[in-house]
Formats: structure tokens, sequence, C-alpha cells
């Protein structure tokens, strides 16, 4: 592809992000360009963001419903997995599934509250009621 030719498609990340593309230039050598997007590549982010903020819906809706503790919530708007969630807090990934259930993270302790709160950047308050 020529420099000239490097796609500037609008996409989610336009104003965030640029990414660097090689490219040819006039003299016929390699060379690098930054490119806003590529309108394939926008679809495709934009599905994975629709997906998204569907699991974090479906999360919001699970806490509300009391199926499941507010971790589940922050852990969809951080996009993180229980494995990550367990390295950044040093809980084992089992005690932190135990910790999606109500009825468990309701009895934890303001220290293990405080780990999560931390992880996820939100007040300890905001963690044990975050649609208030």
């Amino acid at each position: 592809m020529k420099k000239q030719d490097i796609p500037q498609d609008p996409s989610a990340l336009n104003n965030v992000t640029k990414e660097v593309t090689y490219a040819v230039d006039e003299s016929g050598n390699y060379t690098t360009g930054l490119s806003t997007g590529w309108s394939v590549k926008a679809e495709a982010l934009d599905v994975a963001w629709q997906d998204i903020e569907k699991r974090v819906a479906d999360a919001r809706k699970k806490v509300e419903d009391g199926e499941a503790s507010p971790l589940l919530f922050f852990m969809e708007t951080k996009l993180m997995d229980l494995t990550i969630v367990a390295s950044y807090t040093g809980f084992w990934k089992w005690q932190v599934k135990r910790h999606l259930k109500p009825g468990v993270f309701k009895n934890l302790s303001d220290r293990k509250l405080q780990k999560y709160a931390e992880l996820f950047e939100v007040s300890v308050n905001q963690l044990k009621q975050p649609f208030a």
C-alpha cells in the first residue's frame, strides 16, 4: 500500500490512539505512517464492544436480582476474569469465585473488601452498593 493510501476511517478509538502502518513511499522504500482506523477493523471492534456491553448489562442484572455479588459487575466492567482478579488481590481463584456469591460477599471483612476496592478503583461503599 502506498503511504497516501493508508486508511483513515473513523472508529471507536479515533480520538484515543492511532496505529502505525507500514507503507511504501514515493521512492518505493518501506516507511511507516499513522492510521486512525480501517473500516473492517472498526466494525470488528464495534462488535466486540457490543459483546462487552451485553456482558456488563447481564452482570448488572444478576447483581440487582441477587444472583451474584457486585464483584461480577466490576469484573465485567474492568474486563477482568478470575485469574486476573486473583493475581492482583492475592486471593486464590476459588476464593474469588466464592466471593461472587452474594451471601459470602456480604460477610467479607473490610480488609478483603478494601483489596477489591483498590483493584477496581472504587471506594468500599461503591463496591458494596454499585448502583446507589
